[in-house]
């Protein structure tokens, strides 16, 4: 996810709170939350899928 679609999150986000969203501009904010979602999920189950588990006498 790019700087600027978090920024463009953030900016509707201010603009809800405020004077509120049109039909398109809701929906475009549902897209970029749902693609938010995705890739912290995607960045977890690297991470996740990276860890080594290793006991205390160094055996896997």
């Amino acid at each position: 996810m790019t700087k600027e679609k978090i920024d463009r999150i953030n900016e509707l986000a201010r603009k809800m709170r405020t004077i509120g969203l049109t039909l398109e501009e809701k929906a475009e904010q549902q897209d970029l939350r749902d693609e938010y979602r995705r890739s912290v999920v995607n960045n977890l189950r690297s991470q996740l899928d990276n860890i080594e588990i290793v006991d205390k006498d160094k055996t896997e």
